[in-house]
């Protein structure tokens, strides 16, 4: 945001023009998923700018690829800040179910490695094509996440280098605990896999 400013009765904001599509805009293009090594190129993307809000004391609470823009030139930039501070299953929350973190679908504590949930999620459906719960409601969703136990990504691509996939289950780990501890260390473990 850029400036703040009334004009007569209208209140407005002032922001970037983003010139690009969006992530998951961009996966649909690509056939619905990524190699390996643009999947890495946009998911260190993802994190640096995740570390940068965490540092600045702020949760994004809804990471997902309609909220990360793939510009012309080829980077990724992660946009929609404006997620309700609340932890509840509100209605946004139930629309973005799918890259959810168990916490934040019990109505728990949110913090820093809920973002990293939800990038381990945005990571394992640019690798497979899909995320790793489905389910017939957000409701039930939700509950997958709750429970735990996705299948592997490798299960769904051969092609996931190993390493990769121990990055995206550890970011993914049901308890926060078993996650890693902020985006600076997961963005360790991606640039000595890269």
């Amino acid at each position: 945001v850029y400036d703040v400013s009334t004009n007569g009765d209208a209140d407005y904001i002032v922001m970037e023009l983003v010139d690009g599509i969006t992530l998951k805009q961009y996966m649909e293009r690509r056939g619905g998923y990524l190699n390996w090594k643009e999947s890495l190129h946009f998911a260190m993307q993802i994190a640096k700018a995740l570390e940068h809000a965490h540092n600045q004391g702020i949760v994004h609470r809804d990471i997902k690829p309609h909220n990360v823009m793939i510009l012309k030139n080829g980077s990724a930039k992660v946009t929609d800040f404006g997620m309700s501070s609340q932890s509840t299953l509100t209605k946004e929350a139930l629309g973005s179910v799918h890259y959810i973190s168990p916490e934040q679908a019990k109505g728990g504590r949110v913090d820093n490695r809920s973002d990293l949930y939800s990038l381990g999620v945005v990571m394992y459906e640019m690798l497979t094509g899909r995320p790793p719960y489905d389910g017939e409601s957000p409701v039930a969703v939700a509950l997958k996440h709750i429970n735990g136990g996705a299948p592997m990504p490798s299960t769904i691509n051969p092609n996931i280098p190993g390493g990769l996939e121990q990055i995206i289950m550890k970011a993914m780990a049901h308890d926060p605990a078993e996650r890693y501890p902020s985006a600076t260390a997961m963005l360790a473990y991606m640039d000595e896999f890269r």
